[in-house]
């Protein structure tokens, strides 16, 4: 997985609670590293997992809840260090659209490892789209969070139903411009 996940996971705690939470958090973790990640270093998913379950039973709130809250909070750090990639979109849909065929192409650049989840549009309109979400990994609600950072980055209300697939970790997206 991506450093930037990880250092924009740690930011948001330090940010959010402050840094002593962040630094319990991680040391209740028990990390391979010690919590000393960097942006542009590759880490196993478990320890995503493990940082996850130590917030889940410090702070009572579910999973999902947290993944969608640091979801919302990564788009704001992907956005500022690789804006870039979101140059020439113009709404959330466009965004959407392109992120398999484009975003992800230009994210891969500059991370050839990364494991990055799959977007395939079934349908879209000039208001609506839908949307395959797999992952290996359950983080459909981390994409839910990034997906309303960036409706509200380009200022566009949108309501977002998010139905589980039959196939495994396999999820459908239904946006609507409101």
């Amino acid at each position: 997985m991506l450093g930037i996940v990880f250092t924009s996971l740690v930011d948001m705690l330090e940010e959010k609670v402050s840094p002593e939470f962040a630094d319990e958090v991680l040391v209740e973790a028990k990390l391979e590293n010690e919590g000393a990640f960097t942006a542009v270093g590759y880490y196993p998913f478990s320890e995503l997992e493990k940082i996850v379950t130590v917030l889940v039973d410090k702070t009572g709130k579910p999973v999902d809840e947290l993944l969608h809250d640091f979801g919302y909070y990564l788009f704001g750090k992907l956005a500022a260090a690789h804006g870039q990639v979101l140059s020439g979109k113009d709404s959330l849909l466009d965004v959407m659209e392109y992120l398999d065929g484009d975003i992800h192409v230009q994210v891969r650049k500059l991370y050839p490892d990364a494991d990055l989840p799959k977007f395939t549009v079934l349908s879209r309109t000039d208001t609506a789209m839908r949307l395959r979400y797999f992952s290996k990994h359950e983080l459909y609600a981390l994409a839910e969070g990034l997906m309303d950072a960036a409706a509200e980055h380009y200022g566009t209300p949108v309501e977002r139903e998010t139905i589980k697939a039959s196939d495994p970790h396999t999820y459908e997206f239904s946006l609507k411009v409101i």
